[in-house]
């Protein structure tokens, strides 16, 4: 790619510049050039205004729209019901042996279904993992699907599954109510 003579590096591009030369060696004998010099040299954009004329004062900018809510856990006395079968666990999706790309599609058309029957607390086993050394790859990824945009529509909240369900390697789920789009 070769550069048009005459052109100029914008102001974006001469900082992204200065963070790179500063993390090289210069040769022997070379100095690197000063950063600030450079800045200076090109007038800015309040400099290519008519003198005497004020800058507009900036619109005030509508607050952003509120992202919506990640699921957070389950508080612990729902967790409590549901492990002592108070609360029953209306639907289960057992995942292992499935790769990441095969288990996300299967969870999500999972709980959407599940959603749209209404029902409330669902259980998903992921597995713990084969390998001694680390945790399970669905163990690990699942509970971060879940603050993505799919799933935040439709989970509520997740936490880690009682022994008798799965323990470690199982995860409630309390799905959202119909309508309750957060």
């Amino acid at each position: 790619m070769t550069r048009r003579s005459g052109a100029r590096l914008s102001s974006e591009d001469r900082i992204l510049w200065g963070r790179v030369a500063r993390t090289v060696t210069p040769l022997p004998g070379n100095t690197p050039p000063d950063e600030d010099d450079e800045i200076a040299a090109e007038p800015g954009p309040a400099a290519k205004t008519r003198p005497g004329k004020a800058l507009p004062a900036p619109e005030q900018q509508p607050p952003a729209p509120a992202a919506p809510v990640a699921p957070g856990a389950i508080d612990t006395k729902t967790r409590a019901r549901i492990a002592k079968g108070r609360l029953p666990l209306e639907a289960r999706i057992d995942l292992h042996g499935l790769r990441q790309s095969e288990a996300h599609g299967l969870l999500l058309s999972f709980l959407h279904r599940a959603h749209a029957e209404g029902l409330r607390h669902v259980l998903v086993i992921t597995g713990k993992g084969s390998s001694p050394a680390s945790d399970g790859v669905l163990r690990r990824a699942v509970p971060s699907w879940f603050a993505t945009g799919p799933f935040r529509a439709l989970v509520g909240g997740h936490t880690a599954a009682s022994r008798k369900h799965g323990g470690d390697g199982a995860i409630y789920v309390r799905l959202r109510r119909r309508g309750d789009g957060r």
